[in-house]
């Protein structure tokens, strides 16, 4: 089954060119049964990477444009009054979909932003009293404009620490961006790959994956470091730690190893750190924080 894991990479790069490594990131993300954030500038192709996903995954899809204007109900959903029957009916948002896109995220006012904690964390949303489950497997891809952008706000940490990972796709090559221009006028189809009981089957065998004493040393070495540091804006939240150990997992099992190694650490810490360390702040700092990080912990210490 890892197999099917390279073949959803191919058949998404027919339509995000070049970007392998952060393809397979994102995938490795979903199998960690987590959130995923992309920052970019407009028209990177983030929308593009979230369609692509959701039909190699064969997942129901609803894109959510975030706005000044855009309401909590909007999204959630609503209970609406009947005369027909004297009694009120829920109508679902399109939050009720299996893979949710919140497309720039950040240009929505803090309440709908926070609208979205609840059915990140536990799977559901309450309405009026009500609490209802959403479908399995649920899965959010946010995209958020750079924060020097007009009419941005800012997400606060308690919602930045809900994402497994923060990716950033970036400008495509020369010579993917000419591929790109040579196929704008055929329409890609891609290949529904795995079903949900095959994801489900996937994400059971990640957590299999073997994480001996010293690797789970490094992780708390390079977590106590961020608490005890003067050098990073903010420190890393037990949540934070679970996500990299999850997302080592992953990145072993996609690399067909039954055990995580250090590399395996190293290569997924600077997606699930570098919006924790950063916070608030812009992102040309947040590499910096995490290349740091690594360059203060020897993994041979642990």
């Amino acid at each position: 089954m890892r197999s099917d894991i390279d073949t959803c990479i191919k058949q998404i790069s027919r339509v995000i060119k070049g970007k392998e490594v952060e393809l397979e990131l994102a995938l490795v993300c979903l199998l960690a049964n987590g959130h995923l954030l992309l920052e970019d500038l407009p028209g990177m192709g983030k929308t593009s990477l979230s369609h692509a996903l959701a039909e190699v995954l064969g997942f129901d899809f609803a894109r959510i444009q975030f706005t000044s204007d855009l309401l909590p109900a909007d999204m959630l959903g609503v209970n609406i009054f009947e005369n027909a029957t004297q009694s009120f009916r829920f109508h679902a948002g399109p939050i009720f979909n299996q893979l949710i896109l919140a497309d720039e995220i950040n240009r929505a006012s803090p309440k709908t932003q926070s609208a979205l904690l609840e059915a990140m964390a536990e799977r559901q949303v309450t309405i009026d009293g009500i609490s209802r489950d959403l479908p399995s497997p649920f899965f959010v891809i946010a995209s958020q404009n750079p924060l020097h952008q007009s009419g941005t706000h800012p997400l606060p940490e308690s919602q930045l620490d809900r994402f497994n990972m923060q990716l950033s796709l970036g400008y495509p090559s020369y010579e993917s961006e000419k591929a790109m221009l040579q196929e704008s006028n055929v329409k890609t189809v891609l290949n529904t790959v795995i079903n949900f009981e095959q994801l489900s089957s996937l994400q059971s065998r990640v957590n299999q994956v073997v994480v001996s004493d010293s690797v789970l040393n490094y992780i708390l070495n390079l977590v106590t470091l961020t608490r005890e540091s003067s050098d990073f804006p903010n420190a890393i939240s037990p949540r934070g730690t679970k996500a990299l150990y999850r997302s080592a997992q992953a990145a072993a099992f996609v690399k067909r190893r039954d055990f995580v190694s250090p590399e395996d650490v190293q290569f997924v810490l600077p997606a699930v750190f570098e919006h924790r360390l950063r916070g608030q702040l812009m992102s040309a700092t947040a590499t910096t924080y995490c290349e740091h990080l690594l360059q203060q912990v020897d993994p041979l210490a642990a």
